[in-house]
């Protein structure tokens, strides 16, 4: 069962280089989990996009609006990040081993905790989920 993260879900809802690969991968996937990091995201991503031109406000509101019904439709399947996320985050980043940023190791610890495949378009989150024996597939 996949973890989502954030870059994964902004391709599915953005127009962007990797929608039509996003949106092929979360078609074929019954259930989808993320945690609300990701959903906190995937509006600070949306907010980024109009801040940079590359969306219009009509379109980032409606973009949100799809979001957040299928939220309510319980399209997504809720993973909490809670002390046990935060410790192994805490962790990773405390190796000093790889260039883990915060959330990014709340991603990867979320998935972890709770024995599911992250699936990212982020190389480097890739890289440490590799290092730290987490399954995750990197989508390009």
């Amino acid at each position: 069962m996949p973890y989502v993260e954030t870059s994964i879900l902004v391709a599915y809802y953005c127009p962007e280089r990797l929608t039509t690969r996003a949106q092929g991968i979360l078609a074929r996937q019954e259930d989808v989990t993320i945690s609300p990091l990701v959903h906190l995201e995937v509006f600070s991503a949306v907010a980024k996009k109009v801040r940079g031109h590359e969306l219009d406000v009509d379109g980032a509101s409606a973009i949100m609006s799809t979001f957040q019904l299928h939220l309510q439709e319980g399209r997504y399947r809720w993973v909490p990040i809670e002390a046990r996320e935060y410790g192994l985050a805490r962790n990773w980043i405390g190796s000093l081993s790889t260039p883990l940023r915060t959330l990014d190791a709340l991603h990867l610890a979320a998935a972890f905790a709770n024995g599911l495949t992250l699936l990212t378009a982020d190389k480097d989150l890739a890289g440490a989920a590799e290092h730290f024996g987490v399954l995750h597939e990197l989508i390009q």
